[in-house]
């Protein structure tokens, strides 16, 4: 096994260990985060009627108007209050947070901070 697909391995090893301790409702739906090297995405999503309640990322059109580029985190911080403003308008106020197996630093923790500002609560 060459070192990319142990690496991606890795990460789908960890995002099942996580996801499989982790229930979205209706009451606390849960908070999605998947990053790549050029984007970021969130998603809130209610795993018992298997719906999506809103998203965000940086290629929305919201967060394309601000001119800033999808790599960092303050593009991260940003789609987390696009993520929060969104699920607070759908009636969302606490969510169950899932990283998708990424550690809880860098863009993943920006954008949670994000959330946070906006009004979410986890």
């Amino acid at each position: 096994m060459n070192k990319q697909k142990a690496k991606r391995a890795g990460l789908k090893r960890r995002e099942r260990r996580v996801r499989s301790k982790l229930v979205g409702s209706a009451e606390r739906p849960r908070l999605s985060v998947h990053r790549t090297n050029a984007h970021i995405y969130a998603q809130v999503i209610d795993d018992i009627d298997s719906k999506t309640i809103c998203t965000a990322s940086t290629l929305d059109p919201e967060f394309r108007a601000t001119g800033k580029i999808g790599s960092n985190k303050e593009a991260a911080e940003l789609v987390g209050q696009i993520i929060g403003k969104r699920a607070m308008d759908a009636g969302v106020t606490e969510v169950t947070f899932d990283r998708g197996g990424r550690i809880y630093h860098g863009r993943v923790k920006a954008l949670a901070d994000g959330a946070r500002s906006a009004g979410l609560k986890f």
